[in-house]
């Protein structure tokens, strides 16, 4: 029991020696193969020369690289399951980590059984998405319009009534597509967060918050006067624009 049918290399990126060893031990004793490295100038050593699996990444280090740096580098060069670890619980620090695009965002200190079961459920989640098969052009989700404005999940492109492309991060992308596919309904902060990150975190999470403010003023959408994204209080959110209400 508890050990994985085959071996799944992971490295932990981690400046506390004992963390380190810590997992190094204790996700061995689970059937991974562990490498540990204490900075981004290890890690980067680590990956020239093996293939990991999974990777677990502090967000912060005491000297030279940060975890932000690292985990957008990583993502740039690599697709694989990111998990960040930190030792701080607030809400910006999990918005930062999930628009870099990790996978899980995990705060010490965590229970060595919990950290076990994300690791097992970020690596099921991705192998099955890289067993998808490709779209076919035909199959290509429609672009979604509203007030002239143009949502197009293909490009992954945000158009302004004036034709300016408008930038979003991937989760900015993620949310708004989520709400305009959903018009009309009233989304809870915890339904948000499925759809969107697929995780089930504390439904009174503000990190949604904070993504819905950064997506109202790249919409030009006013808080007090909202034409696009309404907030219904006590609940969570919803799309209706007013051309369309």
């Amino acid at each position: 029991m508890g050990i994985t049918d085959e071996k799944h290399r992971v490295l932990v990126v981690d400046d506390d020696q004992r963390l380190r060893r810590f997992l190094q031990r204790f996700l061995t004793s689970e059937g991974y193969a562990v490498t540990g490295a204490e900075d981004g100038r290890s890690m980067r050593r680590a990956m020239a020369d093996e293939d990991f699996d999974l990777v677990i990444l502090d967000l912060t280090f005491p000297v030279g690289e940060d975890g932000v740096s690292l985990a957008r580098g990583l993502r740039a060069q690599h697709d694989l399951p990111l998990i960040m670890l930190s030792g701080k619980s607030n809400t910006i620090d999990k918005v930062v980590c999930l628009e870099l695009g990790a996978d899980d965002y995990v705060t010490k200190p965590f229970e060595p059984r919990e950290l076990l079961a994300r690791i097992r459920t970020v690596m099921r989640r991705f192998a099955k998405r890289i067993s998808m098969p490709e779209p076919q052009e035909k199959s290509r989700s429609p672009v979604m319009c509203f007030a002239g404005w143009q949502l197009d999940p293909a490009r992954h492109q945000l158009s302004s009534p004036r034709g300016e492309s408008v930038r979003l991060t991937s989760q900015e992308f993620q949310l708004l597509a989520a709400l305009v596919e959903r018009r009309g309904r009233v989304l809870s902060r915890e339904q948000i967060l499925d759809i969107v990150a697929n995780r089930n975190w504390n439904p009174y999470d503000r990190s949604i918050d904070v993504m819905i403010g950064k997506i109202r003023r790249k919409l030009r959408d006013n808080a007090r006067d909202t034409q696009f994204i309404k907030t219904i209080r006590g609940v969570g959110y919803m799309f209706a624009p007013q051309s369309e209400e």
